[in-house]
């Protein structure tokens, strides 16, 4: 039987029968954005980089993402697209030029929408590997060219099945984030200054990309004035932008003094204090994910966003959810929050309660 041309779809079973002449040598990763899923597709690049040490690996991103990508030890280059690129015709050409003269064999979109297959497409490789089914949204059914159809409960394992046509079955998951030296001094600088000890506060942050998946502030500062009183931690609150801030000074109001207001930081110096954190807590948005990336036990809250799929990652973590909110205006500005307003405080105390303790002790243990 001869072989299927090479823009035509294949599915995962047949691709793995070609391994052994199509091992990827130039490998592009497309997943643009946002902050939290660009860390989601990081575990991917790391077992690529175990399965193929020796390909050079590529991703392309927009917007802020691209700092937790620079310096990773498994990537050979970040390219940075600007926002919203595909509008422009000139900025399509500039992009394609710019991945065209990488000559890539194999780009992996772990997006699978338009704008992320086009990508793929601009790239020149042969093989465009995404998802079948519901996950191949818009026309990355077209344009990606071996499509795995992947059941997974969690948008990791889901970047992770994408994989298969390159022979990577169940993977394990690692994330692999550097940290400088300069973010380091950051972090531990900061620490002195507020008198924190390492993993002996808890951080939380108040924002989100929707207003539907912010946890009312005043509910935080409680939170952090319980946890103060029961197990002696006091809490950092981190921000970014002027909204936030807003946020966050309402929870030290709220908190009988036991929060503290972080400075404004880039996402890698939060990284860093995320790192010395004991916990951490917050909604579905960037911060908390970037929290489990780097090994900090994370509580997520959810409303609008299904927990078991987009909630802090790992069994050492916790995800909370009452409510889920489906409405179609659930992501516009100023969308109501009633689903995020059902998780009382005295839930998100029960999970701080059952996992701080440990966590206390194990940093005794360790000192």
């Amino acid at each position: 039987m001869p072989a299927p041309a090479a823009d035509s779809p294949r599915d995962a079973s047949t691709t793995r029968d070609l391994l052994r002449v199509s091992t990827p040598q130039r490998l592009l990763i497309v997943r643009l954005t946002a902050i939290g899923d660009v860390i989601h597709g990081v575990p991917a690049l790391c077992a690529i980089r175990r399965a193929h040490p020796d390909a050079h690996i590529s991703w392309v991103v927009e917007g802020a993402g691209a700092q937790l990508l620079d310096g990773h030890p498994a990537l050979d280059e970040v390219i940075r697209a600007p926002r919203r690129w595909y509008r422009s015709w000139r900025q399509i050409r500039e992009l394609r030029a710019t991945l065209r003269e990488r000559s890539f064999d194999t780009a992996v979109d772990l997006q699978c929408l338009t704008k992320s297959a086009l990508a793929a497409y601009l790239s020149g490789a042969r093989r465009r590997l995404g998802v079948a089914g519901r996950h191949g949204r818009e026309l990355s059914r077209v344009l990606n060219n071996e499509r795995t159809l992947v059941r997974a409960n969690h948008v990791i394992d889901q970047y992770l099945g994408v994989l298969a046509p390159l022979g990577i079955d169940t993977p394990r998951v690692e994330f692999r984030l550097p940290e400088t030296d300069a973010d380091a001094a950051f972090a531990d600088g900061l620490l002195s200054d507020y008198a924190l000890q390492r993993r002996g506060f808890v951080i939380m942050n108040p924002g989100a990309g929707w207003t539907s998946k912010r946890w009312p502030p005043e509910r935080y500062g409680e939170l952090a004035a319980r946890l103060l009183r029961s197990h002696g931690v006091p809490t950092l609150v981190a921000w970014a932008g002027e909204e936030e801030r807003t946020l966050a000074e309402t929870i030290l109001r709220s908190s009988d003094a036991a929060a503290r207001l972080a400075p404004d930081t880039s996402l890698t110096q939060l990284a860093a204090l995320e790192r010395r954190a004991a916990l951490f807590v917050g909604s579905d948005t960037g911060p908390m994910h970037l929290a489990v990336a780097v090994g900090t036990p994370a509580i997520s809250l959810h409303g609008p966003s299904v927990a078991s799929w987009c909630g802090a990652y790992g069994e050492n973590n916790r995800r909370v959810q009452v409510e889920l909110d489906e409405s179609p205006g659930r992501k516009q500005p100023g969308a109501d929050d009633y689903a995020m307003r059902a998780i009382g405080v005295d839930l998100v105390a029960e999970h701080c309660d059952e996992m701080l303790p440990g966590i206390l002790a194990a940093r005794g243990e360790a000192a």
